[in-house]
């Protein structure tokens, strides 16, 4: 059984902490369904497409399911959705045009981010929301399983795989954080 997190002084009562991380997830999720539209849009039917059209299907519904809880717990999600829906996408295209492996690098950097992500989620939730808790789990395992894909894909081969991995995970982070606010 996880034990939640102890609050300090300072954090967010628990209704509001999780309507942030609806809206946060909500966002991660509807960014990585738009780099997916980018890389399968340069991609095409290159032999990693089907790899991430399959990544790209479990992503969208992913979305499905924050967009429904969104509307459900009545979420305002965050006002930087169109910057996502072009940033998103030009991520995806762009990765796709340095490379198959470069996609997915991509992949593999922005899945490392939300495992985390997920991860620091899932403890904080503990049993304050075992419905949100169960859907966040699930998912994690489907973005590690994402990475795994990307990484048996050749993503570590790129050719400057640890910066462009690095560049992409602050990117990553700072989407994070950014969601979570505003």
């Amino acid at each position: 059984m996880r034990k939640a997190v102890a609050r300090l002084p300072g954090d967010r009562a628990g209704a509001d902490a999780i309507a942030r991380m609806i809206r946060v997830d909500h966002a991660g999720e509807y960014g990585a369904a738009r780099i997916y539209d980018g890389q399968l849009a340069v991609l095409k039917d290159s032999p990693g497409a089907t790899a991430v059209r399959r990544m790209a299907a479990q992503e969208k519904r992913h979305l499905e399911r924050f967009d429904a809880l969104v509307a459900e717990r009545r979420v305002r999600p965050t006002a930087l959705s169109p910057l996502w829906h072009f940033a998103g996408y030009a991520l995806g295209a762009a990765t796709a045009l340095m490379g198959e492996r470069a996609a997915m690098a991509c992949t593999v950097a922005v899945e490392e981010v939300i495992d985390e992500h997920y991860r620091h989620q899932l403890e904080a939730l503990g049993d304050a929301d075992t419905g949100l808790a169960a859907i966040v789990a699930d998912f994690r395992a489907d973005e590690i399983e994402h990475r795994d894909t990307a990484l048996k894909h050749g993503a570590a081969e790129t050719p400057g795989y640890p910066v462009l991995s690095a560049a992409i995970k602050a990117g990553s982070r700072l989407a994070i954080w950014l969601s979570t606010r505003i």
